[in-house]
């Protein structure tokens, strides 16, 4: 399962964000992994199939021991582009796809094996017999730990459940985009014990200037002040406080901004606190 709380997320990393070099990217593999941030996410479409090649060798040369990280990769969404030659973007999710992404990704990132094995959204067409089938093989050959989804509704993980273990969902979750708490998806995922993790959890508080913000930065404001913490701190604290126990993925590269997100660890809202914030988002008072 996912180890540390704050995850970090990869996807920045190369072509679709910073453009590390092999020697930073080793910088921030040692930096994370000594502060405590031992989870690291991926998926195999992240820089147009490139990102996972380029962490490995920088893992692979970090002189970081495979036992101390955890690696999370996804896979399904094919993208259209020129270097798989795929004429419109569609999911895949048949036996042979899943097992030769897997390999691919173990190829990429220098390992003998993916501690959590995410399918990366769902699919219309997916047979839940077919993935099964592929998620048993590659956990017999000790290639997955865990099997899990990402972006999936109650109704398609229970679709899967019934044939095998699903033990993460990888959902979008913050302040500002908190439809998990109603539409049943932590709810099943505390009853049937499977660890979310999320993506996205500041949410559109800095990036959007509209009045739901405005509001969560005026009741941020006063919190900061009571917690002495910044507002990004707050927004992951609000996350952790729920009972699903929910591991933020951070996409940032600033290593200041990843040492601030690992405060969140150590401040508890008060109750109240936590729904003054709910309130600010949603506009309405709480029923």
């Amino acid at each position: 399962m996912v180890k540390s709380e704050i995850v970090i997320g990869c996807m920045s990393w190369g072509k679709w964000g910073k453009q590390l070099s092999t020697k930073a990217q080793i910088e921030m593999i040692q930096f994370c992994v000594k502060n405590g941030n031992t989870t690291f996410d991926h998926a195999d479409i992240y820089g147009d199939y490139t990102t996972e090649a380029e962490f490995g060798k920088a893992l692979l040369e970090s002189g970081v021991s495979r036992k101390k990280i955890q690696l999370v990769s996804k896979c399904g969404i094919q993208l259209k582009d020129g270097i798989r030659n795929h004429k419109i973007k569609h999911y895949n999710y048949t036996k042979e796809y899943i097992i030769k992404s897997v390999n691919q990704s173990l190829l990429n990132l220098k390992t003998d094996y993916l501690d959590t094995f995410l399918l990366h959204r769902p699919s219309p067409l997916m047979q839940a017999e077919e993935i099964a089938e592929a998620i048993l093989e590659l956990k017999e050959c000790k290639k997955i730990i865990n099997f899990g989804v990402s972006n999936f509704t109650p109704s398609q993980i229970d679709l899967l459940a019934d044939k095998m273990s699903v033990q993460t969902n990888q959902i979008e979750f913050s302040l500002t985009q908190n439809l998990a708490m109603n539409n049943g998806s932590l709810d099943q995922m505390l009853q049937k014990n499977i660890q979310p993790m999320c993506w996205s959890p500041l949410g559109s508080v800095f990036r959007k200037e509209n009045q739901q913000s405005k509001r969560i930065l005026n009741v941020l404001q006063k919190l900061k002040k009571k917690y002495l913490v910044s507002e990004d701190v707050l927004l992951l604290s609000w996350i952790l406080k729920h009972p699903a126990k929910i591991s933020p993925v951070i996409g940032t590269t600033n290593k200041d901004r990843i040492l601030n997100a690992n405060k969140a660890l150590t401040v508890d809202l008060d109750l109240e606190d936590w729904f003054e914030l709910l309130e600010a988002s949603t506009g309405i008072e709480t029923a």
